[in-house]
């Protein structure tokens, strides 16, 4: 009976992030892209169908990679999680990759409906592809959206870490991109206002070179002109950083450090006064 051949390496981990971060994105995308030029659906439509792509793209990649689909968790392993740092690059080439080459499907895919929609391919559909301070239309400025990028992937990369974290109570390995995927349903349904919640520098600058590309000249700006692209990927990373941080600050140091308790037991401060001790230690 033949085997699966058991090759692993950079190659093989840089193949995964670009497959799981391609399916993120033609699901997020594609809904953005359905809801605005079609008119099929609402913004609860778009916060699942995220959450969903996210989920689907976890499950793609996990066994061999991680599954980051997102270089603010990349970077932010990689302070906290002991990520080795020769592996940041490769991921996040990987992860802009995926998303460019999702964002060409789905702007081939949806040709007739955006040039039905919007022909001359304006601000009017951008948002489609690339986020916008205010979703395009409310009176938010880019300090107001750098601020909520910051703050919407601090949860993310805080939850990231509190679902993953072995010496806690995380979910089953095969729930947990179930879990993560509801994080980011959670997070678009409640922090999407300010900036379109991109939260993940690959998921903005993939979409907008993509777009920029076929048609959209003004991709790299936003609704006042203003050379906005650089928002949706530096506050992430600062905002990645800080929520892992913030977990390990707050709770990552006072688990204990044996590992996870029994399967269905939820473990009490009493089980675990030693081992936080030892932590403080």
């Amino acid at each position: 009976m033949a085997t699966r051949p058991k090759f692993r390496g950079i190659v093989a981990e840089m193949a995964a992030e670009f497959a799981g971060t391609m399916i993120l994105i033609l699901f997020g995308v594609g809904v953005v892209a359905q809801v605005v030029a079609a008119g099929i659906g609402d913004h609860d439509s778009i916060a699942w169908a995220w959450g969903l792509g996210v989920t689907f793209g976890v499950y793609v990649a996990a066994r061999i990679s991680g599954a980051h689909l997102n270089p603010a968790v990349t970077i932010a392993l990689a302070v906290f999680k002991n990520l080795e740092w020769r592996k940041v690059l490769p991921y996040i080439a990987a992860q802009f990759l995926g998303a460019f080459v999702a964002a060409l499907i789905v702007r081939w895919n949806y040709t007739e409906v955006l040039n039905s929609f919007d022909p001359g391919l304006t601000i009017k559909s951008q948002g489609v592809f690339s986020t916008l301070p205010g979703n395009g239309s409310l009176p938010i400025d880019e300090w107001g959206a750098f601020r909520d990028q910051i703050i919407g992937t601090a949860i993310l990369l805080f939850l990231i870490l509190a679902i993953t974290d072995v010496a806690s109570t995380p979910p089953g390995a095969n729930l947990s991109p179930f879990i993560i995927g509801l994080v980011v349903v959670g997070i678009g349904m409640a922090w999407g206002t300010a900036a379109g919640y991109a939260i993940n520098p690959a998921r903005d600058f993939g979409p907008r070179l993509a777009s920029y590309l076929t048609g959209y000249g003004g991709a790299f700006r936003d609704q006042t002109g203003y050379l906005y692209f650089w928002i949706p990927i530096v506050a992430p990373i600062i905002g990645g950083v800080l929520g892992a941080g913030l977990y390990k600050l707050l709770v990552g140091r006072f688990l204990p450090v044996e590992g996870p308790p029994e399967p269905g037991r939820v473990p009490t401060p009493e089980d675990d006064t030693e081992n936080v001790e030892a932590n403080r230690g």
